[in-house]
Protein backbone atom coordinates (compact mmCIF):
# COMPACT_ATOMS: atom_id res chain seq x y z
CA UNK A 1 0.00 0.00 0.00
CA UNK A 2 1.43 3.37 -1.03
CA UNK A 3 2.48 6.15 1.57
CA UNK A 4 -0.16 8.52 0.61
CA UNK A 5 -2.85 5.99 0.85
CA UNK A 6 -1.57 5.22 4.66
CA UNK A 7 -1.53 8.75 5.31
CA UNK A 8 -5.13 9.56 4.47
CA UNK A 9 -6.11 6.49 6.37
CA UNK A 10 -4.14 7.98 9.29
CA UNK A 11 -5.70 11.28 8.98
CA UNK A 12 -9.01 10.02 8.72
CA UNK A 13 -8.49 7.96 11.59
CA UNK A 14 -7.96 11.04 13.90
CA UNK A 15 -11.23 12.27 13.38
CA UNK A 16 -12.99 10.58 15.97
CA UNK A 17 -11.18 11.19 18.56
CA UNK A 18 -11.47 14.58 17.88
CA UNK A 19 -15.04 14.53 17.85
CA UNK A 20 -15.33 12.17 20.93
CA UNK A 21 -13.96 15.76 22.72
CA UNK A 22 -16.33 18.17 21.42
CA UNK A 23 -18.94 15.76 22.81
CA UNK A 24 -17.63 15.02 25.58
CA UNK A 25 -17.06 18.71 26.60
CA UNK A 26 -20.85 19.69 25.27
CA UNK A 27 -22.21 16.32 28.39
CA UNK A 28 -20.22 18.04 30.87
CA UNK A 29 -21.76 21.24 30.70
CA UNK A 30 -25.14 19.82 30.14
CA UNK A 31 -24.82 18.00 33.21
CA UNK A 32 -23.72 20.78 35.19
CA UNK A 33 -26.63 22.93 33.97
CA UNK A 34 -29.23 19.95 35.04
CA UNK A 35 -27.79 20.30 38.51
CA UNK A 36 -28.31 23.45 39.41
CA UNK A 37 -32.31 23.63 38.15
CA UNK A 38 -35.22 21.48 36.97
CA UNK A 39 -36.19 24.41 35.14
CA UNK A 40 -33.81 24.23 33.00
CA UNK A 41 -35.24 21.03 31.31
CA UNK A 42 -36.50 22.37 28.19
CA UNK A 43 -32.70 24.41 27.53
CA UNK A 44 -31.40 20.70 27.82
CA UNK A 45 -33.53 19.46 25.27
CA UNK A 46 -33.15 22.26 22.64
CA UNK A 47 -29.48 21.83 22.98
CA UNK A 48 -29.38 18.26 22.81
CA UNK A 49 -31.84 18.42 19.47
CA UNK A 50 -28.67 20.37 18.04
CA UNK A 51 -26.17 18.19 19.17
CA UNK A 52 -27.92 15.10 17.49
CA UNK A 53 -28.95 17.41 13.97
CA UNK A 54 -24.99 17.72 14.08
CA UNK A 55 -23.90 14.35 14.25
CA UNK A 56 -25.97 13.58 12.13
CA UNK A 57 -24.82 15.96 9.59
CA UNK A 58 -21.06 14.78 10.12
CA UNK A 59 -21.92 11.18 9.49
CA UNK A 60 -23.45 12.06 6.41
CA UNK A 61 -20.82 14.79 4.79
CA UNK A 62 -17.70 12.93 5.80
CA UNK A 63 -15.93 10.96 3.43
CA UNK A 64 -16.67 6.83 3.69
CA UNK A 65 -13.35 4.73 5.08
CA UNK A 66 -10.81 3.75 2.55
CA UNK A 67 -11.06 0.18 1.73
CA UNK A 68 -8.17 -1.52 0.10
CA UNK A 69 -9.57 -5.01 -1.74
CA UNK A 70 -7.07 -7.60 -2.33
CA UNK A 71 -7.92 -9.74 -5.47
CA UNK A 72 -7.11 -12.30 -3.92
CA UNK A 73 -7.22 -13.49 0.24
CA UNK A 74 -3.92 -15.48 -0.39
CA UNK A 75 -1.36 -12.62 -1.13
CA UNK A 76 1.49 -15.38 -1.50
CA UNK A 77 -0.84 -16.98 -4.62
CA UNK A 78 -2.02 -14.34 -6.39
CA UNK A 79 -4.56 -15.29 -9.43
CA UNK A 80 -3.86 -13.20 -12.68
CA UNK A 81 -4.47 -14.61 -15.88
CA UNK A 82 -2.04 -14.50 -18.25
CA UNK A 83 -1.98 -12.90 -21.61
CA UNK A 84 -0.64 -15.41 -23.47
CA UNK A 85 -1.93 -18.69 -23.44
CA UNK A 86 1.48 -20.78 -23.82
CA UNK A 87 -0.18 -23.95 -25.58
CA UNK A 88 1.24 -25.41 -28.92
CA UNK A 89 -0.75 -25.11 -32.27
CA UNK A 90 -1.00 -28.56 -32.76
CA UNK A 91 -2.52 -29.53 -29.25
CA UNK A 92 -5.35 -26.10 -29.90
CA UNK A 93 -6.36 -26.64 -33.17
CA UNK A 94 -5.67 -30.50 -34.35
CA UNK A 95 -6.55 -34.18 -33.02
CA UNK A 96 -3.50 -36.55 -33.75
CA UNK A 97 -5.93 -39.17 -34.98
CA UNK A 98 -8.82 -37.50 -36.88
CA UNK A 99 -6.88 -38.49 -40.14
CA UNK A 100 -7.78 -41.93 -38.73
CA UNK A 101 -11.01 -41.96 -38.78
CA UNK A 102 -14.12 -41.59 -41.70
CA UNK A 103 -17.64 -41.23 -42.57
CA UNK A 104 -19.63 -44.01 -43.84
CA UNK A 105 -23.19 -43.43 -43.95
CA UNK A 106 -23.86 -45.42 -47.24
CA UNK A 107 -26.62 -47.65 -47.53
CA UNK A 108 -25.71 -51.60 -47.75
CA UNK A 109 -27.54 -53.95 -50.07
CA UNK A 110 -29.90 -54.90 -47.55
CA UNK A 111 -31.40 -51.35 -47.02
CA UNK A 112 -34.26 -51.48 -49.70
CA UNK A 113 -34.96 -48.67 -51.54
CA UNK A 114 -37.79 -46.56 -52.58
CA UNK A 115 -39.47 -48.07 -55.35
CA UNK A 116 -39.57 -51.37 -53.45
CA UNK A 117 -40.57 -49.58 -50.02
CA UNK A 118 -43.34 -46.72 -50.55
CA UNK A 119 -47.03 -47.00 -50.88
CA UNK A 120 -48.69 -44.85 -53.44
CA UNK A 121 -51.66 -43.76 -51.08
CA UNK A 122 -49.73 -42.82 -48.24
CA UNK A 123 -48.84 -39.19 -47.22
CA UNK A 124 -46.86 -38.19 -44.42
CA UNK A 125 -47.30 -34.35 -43.25
CA UNK A 126 -44.97 -32.82 -40.34
CA UNK A 127 -44.87 -29.78 -38.47
CA UNK A 128 -41.73 -29.16 -37.30
CA UNK A 129 -41.21 -27.21 -33.84
CA UNK A 130 -38.67 -24.61 -32.10
CA UNK A 131 -35.71 -22.47 -33.41
CA UNK A 132 -33.79 -23.66 -36.40
CA UNK A 133 -31.41 -26.74 -35.20
CA UNK A 134 -34.61 -28.13 -32.99
CA UNK A 135 -36.91 -27.92 -36.48
CA UNK A 136 -33.47 -29.87 -38.45
CA UNK A 137 -33.50 -32.42 -35.60
CA UNK A 138 -37.11 -32.85 -36.86
CA UNK A 139 -36.73 -32.87 -40.28
CA UNK A 140 -34.18 -35.29 -40.35
CA UNK A 141 -36.29 -37.87 -37.85
CA UNK A 142 -39.22 -37.15 -40.37
CA UNK A 143 -37.19 -38.40 -43.43
CA UNK A 144 -36.78 -41.92 -41.17
CA UNK A 145 -40.63 -41.65 -39.68
CA UNK A 146 -41.73 -41.62 -43.72
CA UNK A 147 -39.50 -44.78 -43.69
CA UNK A 148 -40.49 -46.70 -41.06
CA UNK A 149 -44.22 -45.42 -42.67
CA UNK A 150 -43.13 -46.82 -46.03
CA UNK A 151 -45.07 -43.38 -46.79
CA UNK A 152 -44.25 -40.37 -49.16
CA UNK A 153 -43.22 -37.83 -46.98
CA UNK A 154 -44.14 -34.33 -48.26
CA UNK A 155 -41.66 -31.32 -47.29
CA UNK A 156 -41.95 -30.32 -43.51
CA UNK A 157 -43.63 -27.42 -42.27
CA UNK A 158 -41.36 -24.59 -40.11
CA UNK A 159 -42.58 -23.21 -36.61
CA UNK A 160 -44.11 -20.26 -37.68
CA UNK A 161 -45.13 -19.36 -34.30
CA UNK A 162 -42.15 -20.15 -31.87
CA UNK A 163 -40.59 -17.51 -29.64
CA UNK A 164 -38.32 -16.19 -33.07
CA UNK A 165 -41.57 -16.15 -34.94
CA UNK A 166 -39.15 -16.51 -38.29
CA UNK A 167 -41.51 -16.48 -40.89
CA UNK A 168 -38.92 -18.11 -43.59
CA UNK A 169 -40.35 -21.73 -45.69
CA UNK A 170 -38.66 -24.73 -46.23
CA UNK A 171 -37.11 -23.10 -49.72
CA UNK A 172 -36.37 -20.27 -47.96
CA UNK A 173 -33.81 -21.58 -45.77
CA UNK A 174 -33.04 -25.02 -47.54
CA UNK A 175 -32.19 -26.32 -50.66
CA UNK A 176 -35.60 -27.69 -51.13
CA UNK A 177 -34.69 -29.07 -54.89
CA UNK A 178 -31.82 -30.80 -53.47
CA UNK A 179 -33.05 -32.24 -50.55
CA UNK A 180 -35.51 -34.46 -52.56
CA UNK A 181 -33.23 -35.37 -55.27
CA UNK A 182 -30.65 -36.24 -53.20
CA UNK A 183 -32.81 -38.45 -50.88
CA UNK A 184 -34.20 -39.96 -53.71
CA UNK A 185 -33.61 -43.53 -53.09
CA UNK A 186 -34.33 -43.47 -49.27
CA UNK A 187 -37.61 -41.69 -49.51
CA UNK A 188 -40.46 -40.44 -51.77
CA UNK A 189 -40.45 -36.85 -51.43
CA UNK A 190 -43.20 -33.83 -52.24
CA UNK A 191 -43.08 -30.50 -52.06
CA UNK A 192 -46.75 -30.33 -51.45
CA UNK A 193 -49.89 -32.97 -51.38
CA UNK A 194 -51.52 -33.85 -54.82
CA UNK A 195 -54.84 -31.41 -55.49
CA UNK A 196 -57.15 -34.26 -54.86
CA UNK A 197 -55.94 -35.62 -51.77
CA UNK A 198 -55.80 -31.77 -50.41
CA UNK A 199 -59.72 -31.07 -51.91
CA UNK A 200 -60.32 -34.45 -49.79
CA UNK A 201 -58.71 -33.42 -46.20
CA UNK A 202 -59.47 -30.08 -46.27
CA UNK A 203 -61.89 -30.23 -43.42
CA UNK A 204 -60.63 -33.64 -41.83
CA UNK A 205 -56.78 -33.47 -41.54
CA UNK A 206 -55.65 -35.97 -38.68
CA UNK A 207 -53.22 -34.50 -36.58
CA UNK A 208 -51.66 -36.57 -33.65
CA UNK A 209 -48.70 -35.85 -31.79
CA UNK A 210 -46.40 -39.07 -31.21
CA UNK A 211 -44.90 -39.43 -27.91
CA UNK A 212 -41.30 -38.34 -27.45
CA UNK A 213 -38.13 -40.80 -28.43
CA UNK A 214 -40.97 -42.80 -30.19
CA UNK A 215 -39.38 -46.41 -31.31
CA UNK A 216 -39.98 -47.72 -34.69
CA UNK A 217 -42.63 -50.35 -33.09
CA UNK A 218 -44.26 -47.12 -31.92
CA UNK A 219 -44.94 -45.41 -35.08
CA UNK A 220 -46.44 -49.11 -36.74
CA UNK A 221 -48.61 -49.22 -33.61
CA UNK A 222 -49.94 -45.60 -33.44
CA UNK A 223 -49.62 -43.75 -36.99
CA UNK A 224 -49.54 -46.84 -39.43
CA UNK A 225 -53.79 -47.71 -38.54
CA UNK A 226 -54.47 -44.06 -38.98
CA UNK A 227 -52.17 -43.48 -41.78
CA UNK A 228 -54.22 -46.84 -43.64
CA UNK A 229 -57.24 -45.69 -42.92
CA UNK A 230 -57.15 -41.72 -43.69
CA UNK A 231 -54.26 -41.90 -46.12
CA UNK A 232 -52.67 -38.65 -44.90
CA UNK A 233 -51.42 -37.71 -41.41
CA UNK A 234 -49.99 -35.11 -40.57
CA UNK A 235 -47.43 -35.48 -37.05
CA UNK A 236 -47.35 -31.84 -34.74
CA UNK A 237 -44.38 -30.43 -32.16
CA UNK A 238 -42.41 -32.82 -34.32
CA UNK A 239 -39.19 -32.64 -32.70
CA UNK A 240 -37.14 -35.84 -30.82
CA UNK A 241 -40.36 -37.88 -31.74
CA UNK A 242 -38.50 -40.74 -32.88
CA UNK A 243 -35.69 -43.13 -30.62
CA UNK A 244 -32.18 -42.21 -30.50
CA UNK A 245 -31.60 -46.20 -30.33
CA UNK A 246 -32.29 -47.25 -33.79
CA UNK A 247 -31.05 -50.24 -36.02
CA UNK A 248 -27.41 -49.15 -37.76
CA UNK A 249 -29.27 -49.11 -41.48
CA UNK A 250 -31.52 -46.49 -39.99
CA UNK A 251 -29.13 -44.24 -38.06
CA UNK A 252 -26.92 -44.43 -41.12
CA UNK A 253 -30.24 -43.07 -43.19
CA UNK A 254 -29.87 -39.89 -40.55
CA UNK A 255 -26.48 -39.15 -41.34
CA UNK A 256 -27.68 -39.30 -44.70
CA UNK A 257 -29.83 -37.00 -44.41
CA UNK A 258 -28.04 -34.45 -41.88
CA UNK A 259 -24.91 -34.21 -43.50
CA UNK A 260 -25.47 -34.37 -47.11
CA UNK A 261 -28.84 -33.90 -47.93
CA UNK A 262 -30.41 -30.94 -45.63
CA UNK A 263 -28.19 -27.99 -46.84
CA UNK A 264 -28.94 -24.40 -46.75
CA UNK A 265 -29.84 -22.06 -49.56
CA UNK A 266 -27.27 -20.66 -52.04
CA UNK A 267 -27.58 -16.98 -50.82
CA UNK A 268 -27.26 -18.35 -47.35
CA UNK A 269 -24.03 -20.43 -48.13
CA UNK A 270 -22.48 -17.84 -50.34
CA UNK A 271 -23.03 -15.21 -47.44
CA UNK A 272 -21.77 -17.62 -44.80
CA UNK A 273 -18.18 -18.22 -46.16
CA UNK A 274 -18.32 -14.54 -47.08
CA UNK A 275 -18.01 -14.78 -43.43
CA UNK A 276 -15.85 -17.59 -43.03
CA UNK A 277 -13.42 -15.90 -45.61
CA UNK A 278 -13.15 -13.07 -43.89
CA UNK A 279 -12.48 -14.57 -40.64
CA UNK A 280 -9.99 -16.28 -42.29
CA UNK A 281 -8.21 -13.03 -43.55
CA UNK A 282 -7.91 -12.12 -40.04
CA UNK A 283 -6.04 -14.85 -38.48
CA UNK A 284 -4.81 -18.43 -39.86
CA UNK A 285 -6.71 -20.19 -37.28
CA UNK A 286 -10.14 -18.86 -35.62
CA UNK A 287 -12.31 -20.34 -32.44
CA UNK A 288 -16.01 -19.68 -32.95
CA UNK A 289 -18.40 -19.67 -29.84
CA UNK A 290 -21.56 -20.39 -29.74
CA UNK A 291 -22.71 -18.08 -27.31
CA UNK A 292 -26.18 -19.28 -25.58
CA UNK A 293 -26.45 -16.21 -23.21
CA UNK A 294 -30.09 -14.76 -24.26
CA UNK A 295 -32.52 -13.82 -21.71
CA UNK A 296 -34.95 -16.89 -22.82
CA UNK A 297 -32.10 -19.44 -22.60
CA UNK A 298 -31.40 -18.24 -18.75
CA UNK A 299 -35.25 -18.24 -18.14
CA UNK A 300 -35.33 -21.78 -19.15
CA UNK A 301 -32.38 -22.55 -17.67
CA UNK A 302 -33.67 -21.55 -14.23
CA UNK A 303 -30.36 -20.27 -13.21
CA UNK A 304 -29.34 -17.19 -11.49
CA UNK A 305 -26.05 -14.91 -12.44
CA UNK A 306 -26.52 -12.29 -10.00
CA UNK A 307 -28.33 -9.33 -11.16
CA UNK A 308 -30.39 -8.62 -8.37
CA UNK A 309 -33.73 -8.62 -7.85
CA UNK A 310 -34.01 -7.10 -11.53
CA UNK A 311 -32.75 -10.19 -13.29
CA UNK A 312 -35.36 -12.41 -10.95
CA UNK A 313 -38.47 -10.23 -12.16
CA UNK A 314 -37.60 -10.30 -15.59
CA UNK A 315 -36.59 -13.57 -16.07
CA UNK A 316 -39.37 -15.12 -13.91
CA UNK A 317 -41.86 -13.48 -16.04
CA UNK A 318 -40.30 -15.01 -19.12
CA UNK A 319 -39.69 -18.61 -17.30
CA UNK A 320 -43.56 -18.58 -16.90
CA UNK A 321 -44.07 -19.32 -20.55
CA UNK A 322 -42.94 -22.18 -19.74
CA UNK A 323 -45.94 -24.19 -17.56
CA UNK A 324 -44.02 -27.27 -17.74
CA UNK A 325 -41.00 -26.21 -16.11
CA UNK A 326 -40.97 -27.21 -12.10
CA UNK A 327 -39.56 -25.07 -10.03
CA UNK A 328 -35.81 -24.45 -9.91
CA UNK A 329 -32.61 -23.77 -7.52
CA UNK A 330 -30.19 -21.93 -8.97
CA UNK A 331 -27.54 -23.06 -6.69
CA UNK A 332 -27.99 -26.63 -6.92
CA UNK A 333 -28.33 -26.34 -10.87
CA UNK A 334 -25.60 -24.31 -11.23
CA UNK A 335 -23.74 -27.13 -8.72
CA UNK A 336 -25.05 -30.01 -11.40
CA UNK A 337 -23.56 -28.17 -14.15
CA UNK A 338 -26.48 -27.52 -15.52
CA UNK A 339 -26.02 -23.56 -16.28
CA UNK A 340 -24.37 -22.44 -19.08
CA UNK A 341 -21.26 -20.60 -18.61
CA UNK A 342 -20.94 -17.23 -18.43
CA UNK A 343 -18.70 -15.01 -21.19
CA UNK A 344 -16.05 -14.16 -18.66
CA UNK A 345 -16.43 -17.87 -17.37
CA UNK A 346 -15.77 -19.03 -21.22
CA UNK A 347 -13.13 -16.79 -21.44
CA UNK A 348 -11.06 -17.86 -18.79
CA UNK A 349 -12.17 -21.65 -19.58
CA UNK A 350 -10.08 -20.84 -23.08
CA UNK A 351 -7.58 -18.80 -21.40
CA UNK A 352 -6.42 -22.19 -19.10
CA UNK A 353 -6.85 -24.28 -21.91
CA UNK A 354 -3.52 -22.31 -23.90
CA UNK A 355 -5.92 -19.54 -26.35
CA UNK A 356 -3.91 -16.59 -25.83
CA UNK A 357 -5.13 -12.94 -26.50
CA UNK A 358 -4.11 -12.60 -29.87
CA UNK A 359 -6.84 -15.51 -30.67
CA UNK A 360 -9.62 -14.01 -33.49
CA UNK A 361 -13.33 -15.02 -31.80
CA UNK A 362 -16.31 -15.69 -33.50
CA UNK A 363 -19.35 -15.06 -31.54
CA UNK A 364 -22.42 -16.55 -32.69
CA UNK A 365 -25.06 -15.34 -30.40
CA UNK A 366 -28.36 -13.57 -30.32
CA UNK A 367 -29.15 -10.38 -28.01
CA UNK A 368 -27.09 -11.40 -24.63
CA UNK A 369 -28.66 -10.75 -21.17
CA UNK A 370 -26.85 -7.73 -19.99
CA UNK A 371 -25.48 -6.54 -23.58
CA UNK A 372 -21.76 -5.07 -23.43
CA UNK A 373 -21.51 -4.97 -19.77
CA UNK A 374 -22.14 -8.94 -20.00
CA UNK A 375 -19.83 -9.25 -22.61
CA UNK A 376 -16.98 -6.93 -21.54
CA UNK A 377 -15.02 -9.45 -19.19
CA UNK A 378 -14.52 -11.75 -22.05
CA UNK A 379 -13.62 -8.29 -24.55
CA UNK A 380 -11.18 -8.12 -21.27
CA UNK A 381 -9.63 -11.71 -22.31
CA UNK A 382 -10.07 -11.54 -25.66
CA UNK A 383 -10.07 -8.37 -27.23
CA UNK A 384 -10.35 -9.69 -31.14
CA UNK A 385 -14.00 -10.46 -30.94
CA UNK A 386 -15.88 -10.75 -34.31
CA UNK A 387 -20.01 -11.30 -35.15
CA UNK A 388 -21.90 -11.32 -38.19
CA UNK A 389 -22.41 -7.48 -37.53
CA UNK A 390 -18.76 -6.70 -37.57
CA UNK A 391 -17.87 -8.58 -40.26
CA UNK A 392 -20.69 -7.33 -43.05
CA UNK A 393 -22.12 -3.50 -43.92
CA UNK A 394 -25.79 -3.25 -43.12
CA UNK A 395 -26.42 -3.63 -46.89
CA UNK A 396 -24.83 -7.53 -47.06
CA UNK A 397 -26.80 -8.45 -43.87
CA UNK A 398 -30.08 -6.79 -44.84
CA UNK A 399 -31.54 -10.01 -46.64
CA UNK A 400 -31.28 -12.06 -43.73
CA UNK A 401 -31.84 -9.26 -40.61
CA UNK A 402 -35.63 -9.83 -39.98
CA UNK A 403 -35.30 -13.30 -39.79
CA UNK A 404 -33.24 -14.90 -36.77
CA UNK A 405 -33.38 -18.61 -39.01
CA UNK A 406 -31.45 -17.15 -41.61
CA UNK A 407 -29.13 -15.52 -39.18
CA UNK A 408 -28.61 -18.81 -37.18
CA UNK A 409 -28.06 -20.50 -39.88
CA UNK A 410 -24.92 -18.07 -40.81
CA UNK A 411 -23.46 -18.81 -37.50
CA UNK A 412 -24.17 -22.50 -38.29
CA UNK A 413 -21.83 -22.49 -40.82
CA UNK A 414 -18.70 -20.22 -39.89
CA UNK A 415 -19.21 -22.34 -36.51
CA UNK A 416 -18.77 -25.65 -38.73
CA UNK A 417 -15.98 -24.12 -40.55
CA UNK A 418 -14.01 -23.13 -37.19
CA UNK A 419 -10.84 -24.74 -36.53
CA UNK A 420 -12.05 -24.60 -32.73
CA UNK A 421 -15.51 -24.72 -31.87
CA UNK A 422 -16.55 -23.68 -28.37
CA UNK A 423 -20.09 -23.95 -26.45
CA UNK A 424 -20.97 -22.65 -23.29
CA UNK A 425 -24.27 -24.49 -23.00
CA UNK A 426 -25.75 -28.19 -24.79
CA UNK A 427 -28.48 -26.92 -26.88
CA UNK A 428 -29.80 -28.18 -30.27
CA UNK A 429 -27.00 -26.10 -31.88
CA UNK A 430 -24.23 -26.88 -29.68
CA UNK A 431 -25.00 -30.77 -30.21
CA UNK A 432 -25.96 -30.79 -33.97
CA UNK A 433 -22.52 -28.93 -34.42
CA UNK A 434 -20.38 -31.60 -31.92
CA UNK A 435 -22.10 -34.40 -34.17
CA UNK A 436 -21.29 -32.82 -37.34
CA UNK A 437 -17.62 -31.90 -36.60
CA UNK A 438 -16.93 -35.76 -35.60
CA UNK A 439 -18.40 -36.60 -38.54
CA UNK A 440 -15.99 -34.52 -40.86
CA UNK A 441 -13.21 -35.30 -39.23
CA UNK A 442 -13.12 -34.82 -35.60
CA UNK A 443 -12.39 -31.53 -36.03
CA UNK A 444 -11.54 -29.45 -32.56
CA UNK A 445 -14.82 -29.00 -30.53
CA UNK A 446 -14.91 -28.06 -26.83
CA UNK A 447 -18.00 -28.31 -24.48
CA UNK A 448 -17.28 -27.39 -21.09
CA UNK A 449 -17.22 -30.27 -18.00
CA UNK A 450 -19.56 -27.65 -16.70
CA UNK A 451 -20.05 -29.55 -13.26
CA UNK A 452 -16.47 -29.98 -12.62
CA UNK A 453 -15.65 -26.12 -13.86
CA UNK A 454 -17.91 -25.02 -11.21
CA UNK A 455 -15.62 -25.78 -8.68
CA UNK A 456 -12.88 -24.03 -10.27
CA UNK A 457 -14.33 -21.05 -10.97
CA UNK A 458 -15.86 -21.08 -7.85
CA UNK A 459 -12.68 -21.53 -5.73
CA UNK A 460 -10.50 -19.29 -8.14
CA UNK A 461 -9.58 -16.71 -5.91
CA UNK A 462 -7.97 -18.88 -3.83
CA UNK A 463 -5.26 -20.40 -6.00
CA UNK A 464 -2.61 -19.86 -8.61
CA UNK A 465 -3.57 -19.61 -12.02
CA UNK A 466 -1.45 -22.47 -12.88
CA UNK A 467 -3.38 -24.88 -10.42
CA UNK A 468 -5.94 -23.12 -12.08
CA UNK A 469 -5.16 -23.90 -15.47
CA UNK A 470 -4.17 -27.21 -14.41
CA UNK A 471 -7.44 -27.72 -12.86
CA UNK A 472 -9.24 -26.75 -16.63
CA UNK A 473 -7.46 -29.18 -18.89
CA UNK A 474 -7.57 -31.83 -16.67
CA UNK A 475 -11.30 -31.12 -16.23
CA UNK A 476 -11.99 -30.82 -19.87
CA UNK A 477 -10.39 -33.95 -21.03
CA UNK A 478 -12.48 -36.00 -22.78
CA UNK A 479 -14.75 -32.68 -23.63
CA UNK A 480 -12.53 -31.53 -26.36
CA UNK A 481 -13.67 -33.37 -29.56
CA UNK A 482 -11.35 -35.97 -29.70
CA UNK A 483 -12.22 -39.35 -31.54
CA UNK A 484 -14.23 -41.65 -29.34
CA UNK A 485 -14.65 -39.44 -26.33
CA UNK A 486 -18.52 -40.60 -26.32
CA UNK A 487 -18.95 -44.27 -26.22
CA UNK A 488 -21.71 -45.68 -28.56
CA UNK A 489 -25.51 -44.91 -27.88
CA UNK A 490 -24.19 -42.21 -25.17
CA UNK A 491 -26.30 -38.65 -25.80
CA UNK A 492 -28.23 -37.63 -28.04
CA UNK A 493 -27.39 -39.29 -31.66
CA UNK A 494 -27.47 -36.21 -33.11
CA UNK A 495 -24.23 -35.09 -30.89
CA UNK A 496 -22.42 -38.71 -31.56
CA UNK A 497 -23.43 -40.71 -34.99
CA UNK A 498 -21.32 -43.28 -33.80
CA UNK A 499 -22.84 -45.50 -36.07
CA UNK A 500 -21.88 -43.72 -39.22
CA UNK A 501 -18.22 -43.33 -38.37
CA UNK A 502 -15.59 -45.58 -39.12
CA UNK A 503 -11.57 -46.09 -38.20
CA UNK A 504 -8.57 -47.41 -39.98
CA UNK A 505 -6.61 -50.64 -39.01
CA UNK A 506 -3.53 -48.32 -38.33
CA UNK A 507 -5.76 -45.91 -35.71
CA UNK A 508 -4.64 -47.86 -32.83
CA UNK A 509 -1.26 -48.39 -33.32
CA UNK A 510 -1.36 -44.69 -33.84
CA UNK A 511 -2.63 -43.85 -30.88
CA UNK A 512 -0.77 -45.99 -28.58
CA UNK A 513 2.73 -44.56 -30.47
CA UNK A 514 1.01 -41.00 -29.84
CA UNK A 515 0.23 -42.20 -25.99
CA UNK A 516 4.01 -42.79 -25.54
CA UNK A 517 5.92 -40.24 -27.25
CA UNK A 518 4.03 -37.66 -25.31
CA UNK A 519 6.49 -36.44 -22.71
CA UNK A 520 5.25 -32.59 -22.31
CA UNK A 521 4.35 -31.83 -19.07
CA UNK A 522 0.33 -31.13 -19.89
CA UNK A 523 0.39 -34.85 -21.13
CA UNK A 524 -2.89 -35.62 -19.09
CA UNK A 525 -4.85 -33.05 -21.00
CA UNK A 526 -3.95 -34.43 -24.47
CA UNK A 527 -4.07 -37.95 -23.99
CA UNK A 528 -7.28 -40.32 -25.58
CA UNK A 529 -9.77 -42.02 -24.50
CA UNK A 530 -9.32 -46.13 -25.55
CA UNK A 531 -10.44 -46.78 -28.72
CA UNK A 532 -12.21 -49.66 -30.28
CA UNK A 533 -15.79 -49.17 -29.97
CA UNK A 534 -16.11 -47.93 -33.76
CA UNK A 535 -16.49 -50.46 -36.87
CA UNK A 536 -13.14 -51.27 -38.69
CA UNK A 537 -13.28 -49.96 -42.19
CA UNK A 538 -11.41 -47.91 -45.16
CA UNK A 539 -10.02 -44.57 -44.75
CA UNK A 540 -10.99 -42.87 -48.11
CA UNK A 541 -13.57 -39.97 -48.24
CA UNK A 542 -13.64 -39.48 -51.60
CA UNK A 543 -17.50 -40.33 -51.35
CA UNK A 544 -18.03 -37.18 -48.47
CA UNK A 545 -19.90 -34.03 -49.80
CA UNK A 546 -19.22 -31.55 -47.77
CA UNK A 547 -21.77 -28.61 -48.69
Amino acid sequence: MSSSLKLKKRDYGAEPDKTKLVIAGIRHQLLLLFRRRHRLFPLVSAVSGCLLLFLFSFSILSPPPLIHLEPNPHPNAPFRVPENGGRSDRKLWSSRLSNFYSACSNATDSFQVTDKKTQTNRYLLIATSGGLNQQRTGIIDAVVAAYILNATLVVPKLDQKSYWKDTSNFEEIFDIDWFISHLSKDVKIIKELPKEEQSRISSSLQSIRVPRKCTPSCYLQRVLPILNKKHVVQLSKFDYRLSNALDTELQKLRCRVNYHAVRYTESINRMGQLLVDRMRNKAKHFVALHLRFEPDMLAFSGCYYGGGQKERLELGAMRRRWKTLHTANPEKERRHGRCPLTPEEIGLMLRGLGFGKEVHLYVASGKVYGGEDTLAPLRALFPNIHTKETLTSKKELAPFANFSSRMAALDFIVCDESDAFVTNNNGNMARILAGRRRYLGHKVTIRPNAKKLYQVFTNRNNMTWDDFSSKVRRYQKGFMGEPDEMKPGEGEFHENPASCICRTSEARRVKEKAKHDLNEDEQDSSEYSDIGNVPIASASRSDLEIW
